[in-house]
C-alpha cells in the first residue's frame, strides 16, 4: 500500500517537474526564436533538404535510369587537371601538396599489465601513450623504400600480393608500395577462416603474402595448403617479439621493417600502373558461398574517390578515426579520400576505440578521447550498439531523468525537423554524450548495410553529428549514392554519385515495377567508371551479374529500390531475402530483421522461412544484460545465461517483446516470427556466421541451426 503510494506521488512529482521544464522552455522559445529565425534561416535548410538531387535521364516501359545534378567540386576537378588516374599517381601528387603535414597516426602501447576485475578475474590491458604521427614525405617515402624492397624480395611487378591483417597504418603503407611497383594486392578479412584464406591465397597463385604479428602464427599450418607461397612478411608488435620459428622449409619469414630497410638500398625503380590495370582483388567473405575476388582497377578507385569528394565536406582540422577493416572497399576508399583532401589517420581497434573498450585498463582513455576525432566512417551494426547504450544509460538513471531526457529528446527532434539547431540543449545535455567519441565528432559515414532510421535519428541527435548514409557494394568499388549532408529525412540512401548513374528494372516476380505508385520501383542496378571489371578467374559468374552498354559496364546489385521525387534512393528490398510464405504473403527478411534488431532484447536476429510452411520463425542472439531483467521479471533470477537461453518460459518472454516491438515498427502480422530460439553464442566474422561488415550468412547459420530451425516448425 506504502509502496503504491509512493510510487504515485513519485509520478506526481516528476510530472509536474517535466510541466514545469515546458514551460520554461515554451517561454524560452517565444523569446529566442526571432533571433534563431534570423541567425539558423531554417526557411533555407529545408529548401536545401528537399531540392532535387538527380534526374531521368533515359527510360523505356521497362527500367528508369537517374543521374545526379549537382556538378564536380574543387577536389575532382583538381585531380582531373592534374590527371590523377591511378593511386599510385594520387599519393605523388599528395606527398607533394600535404608534404609536412599529419599523415598516420598509431598510438603508442606503453606496456601491458594485468589488471583485476571486481568479480576477481584478471585481464590483460593495455597502458597506452600518445599518438605518434607520420607525415606525408615521410609515409611516400616508406611505401616506395616497401615497394623496393619487395623486388628485392623476389616479388616481381604487376604481380599478385596478399595483404593478410589488421587495420594499421602499416596496411596502407604496404597497399601504397605495391602500387607503386603496379603489383595488384590482394585483399583477405583478417576474420576469414583457415579456409577461406588458404582459398583465396591459392586462386591467386600469390608468392608473397604481408600478415602482421597477431596473425603470422596461422601460417604455420596454413602454408601446407599454399604451395606457392615463398615469403610472409609480418608486422611487428609494439610489445612482444615475434617468433619466425617452425615455419615450414624453404618460406622466408620477414619482418615490415627488414623489408623497408631493403627498399632503402635497392637500385628498383617505380613500375608506375595504367588506370585500367588491377589495383585491389578484394575478396567479399561474401553472405553466401565461397569468397569471390572483385577485380578494382586504379580506374574504378579514383572515380568513387571523385564521387566521395563530390559529397563528403573536408575542414582544415578534420581527422579520421580508422578502425573498421581496410580489407572492406568503404573503409579503404574513406581512407583514400582522407589522403586526397590532407586529413590525417589515427588509426584505432574495436578494443581500444573508447575509455571503457575491453583493453583499456581503468582510469586510462580510449583512443578517441586522446585522438579527438572529427570524422569516423561505421557500420550500422556498431551504431546500433552505441544505440542501444545510450538507451542503457538512460534507462538506469532515475525516473526524473528518464523524463527529462525523453523531452529534451523530443524537444530537440522537433526543432530540427523544422530546420532549427538547438545550441543550449545541446550545450547542456547532448554534447555530455558526444564525449564518447571525443567531443569533437562532426560526420560519421555509414555504409555497408542499411541503417534503422530509428538508430539513425538517435545517433544524429545525441551525439550532435551528421549522420551521412551511403550505398555500395564491393563490385561497384564503394561507390552507387551518398546521402546529401543537408538531407533531413532518415531511412534513405542518397543521390547518384557524380560518377555513376543508377537504374531501377522491372522485378515482376517480386511485384517491384517503375510504374508502383507513389514512387518508382525496381531491382537497382548500377553503371559507371567505379563498376568492377567482374570476378577473379569467374567468367560465368561475371557475365551473369554484369554487362556493357554504350561503353558503359553495369552491375546488377539483386537489391530493390525505390526513387523518390527529389532523385534519391531508398533501399527497401533484396531479391535473395524474399521468401513466399505458404499463404502467398511475400516476407521480406532482411527488413524484419533491420526493425526487430532495434529491439532492445536483440544483440543480432536471422529471420527463417521456410516456403511450405505459413510463418517464419526467428534465431535470437539475445543482450545478455536486458535477458537477464527480463528473466527478473519472469521469477527466473540468478539463473546462468546458458540455461536462460533454453527456457522455454524466457522463449515466450522475449517472444512477447519482439511481437510487441514489432507492432511499433508496423510489422505486419505474417512478418513477425512465431517462435523463436535463443543463441547462447555471440555471431562474430571468425565464426563464419556473419561477414567482416557483420551481415549475416544465411546459409551458414541455417546450416548450424538446422535442429533448431527443424524444432521450431515441429512446433
Amino acid at each position: 500500500m506504502f509502496i503504491e503510494d509512493d510510487a504515485q506521488m513519485e509520478s506526481f512529482w516528476v510530472q509536474s517537474a517535466i510541466g514545469a521544464i515546458k514551460v520554461l522552455a515554451f517561454v524560452c522559445d517565444i523569446i529566442t526564436l526571432p533571433v534563431y529565425l534570423v541567425l539558423q534561416r531554417p526557411w533555407k535548410r529545408r529548401e536545401e533538404s528537399r531540392r532535387v538531387k538527380a534526374r531521368v535521364v533515359s527510360s523505356d516501359e521497362h527500367s528508369l535510369t537517374y543521374r545526379t545534378i549537382e556538378p564536380p567540386r574543387e577536389v575532382h576537378v583538381k585531380m582531373l587537371q592534374n590527371n590523377i588516374d591511378t593511386l599510385e599517381k594520387m599519393f605523388n601528387y599528395v606527398a607533394k601538396v600535404h608534404s609536412n603535414k599529419r599523415c598516420l597516426g598509431t598510438r603508442q602501447i606503453l606496456s601491458e599489465e594485468d589488471e583485476v576485475q571486481p568479480n576477481g578475474r584478471i585481464f590483460k590491458k593495455y597502458n597506452m601513450g600518445e599518438y605518434k604521427w607520420k607525415n606525408f614525405i615521410e609515409t611516400d617515402r616508406m611505401a616506395t623504400s616497401f615497394g623496393r624492397g619487395l623486388r628485392e624480395c623476389g616479388q616481381s611487378a604487376r604481380q599478385n600480393i596478399v595483404i593478410f591483417a589488421e587495420t594499421r597504418a602499416e596496411w596502407m603503407i604496404a597497399a601504397h608500395g605495391c602500387f607503386k611497383q603496379a603489383m595488384s594486392i590482394v585483399t583477405v578479412y583478417a576474420t576469414l577462416g583457415d579456409d577461406g584464406v588458404a582459398h583465396c591465397i591459392s586462386e591467386t597463385e600469390v608468392t608473397t603474402v604481408i600478415t602482421s604479428h597477431e596473425l603470422l602464427p596461422k601460417f604455420k599450418q596454413l602454408l601446407d595448403k599454399c604451395p606457392n607461397v615463398n615469403t610472409v612478411i609480418y608486422m611487428e608488435d609494439q610489445l612482444h617479439k615475434t617468433d619466425t620459428t617452425g615455419f615450414k622449409d624453404g618460406v622466408r619469414v620477414l619482418s615490415f621493417s627488414q623489408v623497408v630497410r631493403m627498399g632503402q638500398e635497392s637500385k628498383f625503380e617505380s613500375v608506375p600502373p595504367k588506370p585500367e590495370d588491377t589495383a585491389i582483388i578484394m575478396y567479399t567473405s561474401g553472405s553466401t558461398g565461397t569468397p569471390k575476388g572483385v577485380l578494382l582497377s586504379h580506374q574504378n578507385c579514383i572515380a568513387t574517390m571523385k564521387g566521395f569528394c563530390d559529397v563528403v565536406t573536408v575542414k582544415p582540422d578534420d581527422v579520421l578515426i580508422g578502425f573498421l577493416p581496410l580489407a572492406h572497399v568503404f573503409e579503404l576508399l574513406a581512407e583514400s579520400v582522407c589522403l586526397i583532401t590532407g586529413v590525417p589517420i589515427g588509426y584505432s581497434t574495436p578494443l581500444t576505440l573508447i575509455d571503457t573498450s575491453s583493453k583499456i585498463m581503468r582510469g586510462s582513455k580510449g583512443d578517441a578521447t586522446v585522438l579527438r576525432p572529427t570524422c569516423m566512417t561505421s557500420v550500422p551494426l556498431i551504431l546500433d550498439r552505441i544505440s542501444k547504450g545510450i538507451n542503457d544509460k538512460v534507462n538506469s538513471g532515475s525516473a526524473f531523468k528518464k523524463a527529462l531526457f525523453k523531452f529534451l529528446y523530443q524537444y530537440k527532434v522537433q526543432w530540427t525537423n523544422r530546420g532549427y539547431q538547438t545550441p543550449l540543449v545541446d550545450k547542456l545535455v547532448f554534447q555530455k554524450v558526444s564525449k564518447l567519441l571525443g567531443g569533437r565528432v562532426r560526420l560519421v559515414l555509414s555504409g555497408g548495410a542499411p541503417l534503422s532510421p530509428d538508430t539513425h535519428e538517435q545517433i544524429k541527435t545525441c551525439l550532435c553529428v551528421e549522420v551521412v548514409q551511403g550505398y555500395g557494394l564491393t563490385e561497384t568499388t564503394s561507390g552507387a549514392t551518398v546521402m546529401d549532408n543537408r538531407d533531413m529525412t532518415y531511412g534513405r540512401t542518397g543521390a547518384p554519385l557524380t560518377v555513376c548513374d543508377i537504374r531501377l528494372v522491372n522485378w515482376e516476380e517480386g511485384g517491384y515495377r517503375i510504374t508502383n505508385k507513389p514512387y518508382p520501383q525496381g531491382e537497382v542496378l548500377i553503371g559507371g567508371d567505379c563498376v568492377s571489371k567482374g570476378y577473379y578467374k569467374l567468367p560465368d559468374k561475371t557475365a551473369e551479374e554484369f554487362f556493357e552498354e554504350d561503353g558503359k559496364h553495369w552491375f546488377k546489385t539483386g537489391d530493390i529500390g525505390e526513387i523518390h521525387p527529389d532523385g534519391v534512393l531508398k533501399i527497401i528490398d533484396r531479391k535473395k531475402d524474399l521468401v513466399k510464405l505458404q499463404a502467398g504473403e511475400y516476407v521480406s527478411l532482411g527488413k524484419v530483421e533491420s526493425e526487430l534488431k532495434t529491439c532492445p532484447i536483440v544483440e543480432n536476429i536471422c529471420i527463417y522461412g521456410d516456403p511450405t510452411k505459413q510463418f517464419t520463425v526467428a534465431l535470437v542472439v539475445p543482450n545478455h544484460k536486458h535477458l537477464e531483467e527480463l528473466a527478473e521479471r519472469n521469477s527466473l533470477k540468478s539463473k546462468p545465461f546458458d540455461e536462460l537461453c533454453t527456457s522455454p518460459v524466457m522463449e515466450k518472454a522475449v517472444l512477447k517483446e519482439l511481437s510487441e516491438h514489432a507492432r511499433k515498427c508496423k510489422l505486419q502480422k505474417y512478418e513477425v516470427p512465431a517462435v523463436l530460439t535463443l543463441c547462447k553464442e555471440v555471431w562474430s566474422p571468425d565464426m563464419g556466421l556473419v561477414t567482416a561488415a557483420f551481415k549475416l550468412k544465411r546459409k551458414e547459420i541455417q546450416e548450424k541451426y538446422q535442429q533448431d530451425i527443424k524444432r521450431m516448425y515441429a512446433s
